[in-house]
């Protein structure tokens, strides 16, 4: 089963995530990863749609199925290198010379959430899918970095609530505190908008990146720094 797709929309490219609930694994990281830099490596990709396919979800977040027997049988290298892949695929979407638009076509829950999050900008249908970060209810605190960059796409006092609750929140909330640019009615509605905000990009890349070099420079040092010392220390559940 395929897992990320990269298809050209005139000057856009769509990143497609198509494994169902689309939850994060090795092999997740690593086609992910592909498909952006498929995706970037195209000088005529002005920008970029990161979405799914799937009728209900976004992302899922982490696949517990796959963690959980890891951390039973130790596989610690495995568990590792999955997190530092996921921190690649983070600082790609950081640092990408066009602009990243997430299209939350469903459920966008925790590490689901915190790829959205990483984006430039949010779109999110409303007729169906909850954002949450369930973390605190799951024992797994937040890496560093995520905090990081989550705060720049979620003001503070809501992403204070929303991390220390597990509340889930709708799309119509989330255009309220500006945690995304607009809500959507359905799905071809989203898909529209998200195509249409996407074309309405034509910046240089060399500014673009630059730009976004300088404004996420803290954040990037904070994954670079704290973030590999808790994982390879394998400081990531309480």
């Amino acid at each position: 089963m395929s897992v990320c797709e990269v298809k050209t929309v005139g000057h856009v490219a769509v990143v497609t995530m198509t494994n169902g609930e689309n939850r994060q694994n090795p092999q997740f990281a690593e086609s992910l990863q592909q498909a952006l830099d498929t995706a970037i490596a195209d000088e005529n990709h002005k920008a970029l749609i990161l979405t799914s396919n799937d009728d209900k979800n976004f992302s899922q977040g982490i696949d517990l199925e796959w963690l959980v027997p890891a951390m039973k049988q130790q596989k610690f290298d495995e568990i590792k290198g999955f997190m530092h892949d996921m921190d690649k695929v983070f600082k790609t979407l950081l640092l990408a010379p066009i602009p990243v638009i997430a299209a939350i076509n469903g459920h966008a829950f925790g590490n689901g959430a915190i790829l959205a999050c990483a984006c430039d900008f949010r779109l999110m249908r409303a007729d169906r899918g909850y954002f949450c970060f369930p973390e605190v209810d799951l024992s797994i605190p937040f890496l560093p970095g995520m905090i990081a960059f989550v705060k720049k796409s979620v003001p503070y006092y809501r992403f204070n609530e929303l991390k220390l609750t597990g509340r889930r929140v709708t799309a119509d909330e989330l255009a309220t505190d500006h945690i995304i640019e607009r809500a959507f009615a359905d799905t071809a509605a989203l898909e529209a908008g998200a195509m249409e905000f996407a074309m309405s990009f034509d910046k240089k890349r060399a500014i673009f990146a630059e730009h976004k070099k300088r404004l996420h420079k803290d954040i990037i040092e904070i994954i670079d720094t704290e973030n590999h010392p808790l994982i390879n220390s394998m400081q990531l559940t309480v």
